[in-house]
């Protein structure tokens, strides 16, 4: 019978092990583990998020278990004590520029020559409770946040940085790489003028909600051609100056749109953006919730609320092995043209990730004794006839 790649070697296959052992090199990602390779490691990072394993003990035992498929991986059975000091010496940067290939890869999938490039940000927290004593208090949790660039059009995470939750948004948001001709959407916790300058300064443009205590003052009105939009209504559309003493600190031009929204209350939207209608503005920052869906996912559906270890290094390496599924899933689903939504093949993919199948017949039975073909000829052809 012809050999079939299980699900989970044809999940990791988008890797480049070539580039992979680069990255290797450049982080010194093998310094303290000499038999444990960060290629093993990285397997079990991936499992340990296929399979919602949630301990140690689950990851070891699920892993083992299939010794079969370990050749094909390129790794051998693990050990709970080696699993767990690499995952407490082993550098972050080395899943961290993994990730930051496989957004391009992705990137460059779905890329269609002169489309709009959208950038969600926002930050998520990771709640750890008592049992990290090292995490920080920020007043309303003890842990790390996640911050996240996110491009909507395509479904995929540009970028993911991990602190301590007692960083502000601000503060990882400066650090994002601007993109010019890009617009970049966020909500009010990234108030920073001198940043809003840079993005300016950058050929791009963004939207985001004023603050209450920011004091703005109308230089002109403008009349929206269109007022109503997607469960929202334009009030007013005016470009506006800061008359507080951010004023000296933003020499740009700003725009203010208020908008009503059909269930919720009057919000008001600053941008740099003097070309789009008000309608089209207001639609902008609506898909803002997109970043909140994502979240959602993948707190719901990849294990990120039970971690393999207490201290900061585990917890970042879970964290970036989960974005990392998260992508190779999304490549799978391109490659393979599977229709399914995401939820239903992560689901699948748990249930069968040995299984040599595959990935675009994902969802369908396999076939019945599949060693033994159906004859072409007439089962009940009994002897040859001769002319």
């Amino acid at each position: 019978m012809q050999y079939m790649d299980s699900i989970f070697v044809s999940l990791l296959k988008p890797i480049d092990r070539r580039h992979f052992r680069s990255l290797i090199a450049r982080h010194d990602g093998d310094a303290y583990d000499k038999s444990f390779k960060s290629w093993d490691h990285l397997v079990a990072l991936t499992y340990t998020q296929f399979s919602q394993a949630t301990s140690l003990r689950g990851v070891v035992a699920g892993f083992n278990a299939n010794p079969n498929c370990h050749y094909h991986l390129g790794v051998r059975k693990i050990s709970r004590s080696t699993l767990s000091d690499a995952n407490a010496r082993r550098p972050v940067g080395v899943f961290s520029a993994l990730f930051e290939t496989l957004s391009q890869a992705v990137d460059r999938q779905v890329r269609q020559e002169g489309a709009e490039m959208l950038r969600l940000i926002d930050a998520s927290p990771i709640p750890l409770g008592k049992v990290c004593g090292w995490a920080g208090w920020n007043g309303r949790i003890r842990g790390l946040k996640m911050h996240v660039v996110y491009d909507p059009k395509n479904d995929r995470p540009c970028s993911v940085e991990v602190t301590p939750a007692t960083i502000n948004d601000i503060e990882a948001g400066r650090r994002v790489a601007l993109e010019a001709g890009a617009t970049y959407v966020f909500d009010k916790g990234y108030c920073h003028y001198g940043w809003w300058r840079q993005i300016d300064a950058a050929d791009a443009v963004f939207v985001t909600r004023a603050k209450s205590n920011m004091r703005l003052r109308a230089t002109r009105r403008r009349k929206p051609r269109k007022v109503v939009g997607d469960g929202f209504r334009v009030i007013d559309d005016a470009e506006v100056r800061l008359v507080s003493k951010g004023d000296s600190k933003l020499a740009i031009a700003l725009r203010r749109i208020r908008v009503r929204r059909e269930k919720g209350g009057l919000i008001t939207l600053i941008t740099n953006d003097m070309t789009r209608s008000a309608v089209e503005i207001a639609a902008l920052y609506k898909i803002r919730w997109q970043i909140e869906l994502l979240f959602r996912w993948i707190k719901q559906h990849l294990v990120i609320r039970k971690f393999l270890g207490n201290n900061e290094n585990a917890i970042h390496l879970q964290i970036l092995g989960a974005m990392i599924a998260y992508l190779l899933l999304r490549i799978a689903a391109r490659l393979h043209r599977v229709k399914i939504p995401l939820l239903r093949l992560a689901e699948l993919v748990g249930q069968s990730l040995f299984t040599r199948r595959t990935i675009h017949r994902i969802d369908r039975p396999p076939p019945v004794n599949p060693s033994k073909p159906k004859p072409k000829t007439p089962a009940n052809q009994l002897a040859f006839c001769y002319a």
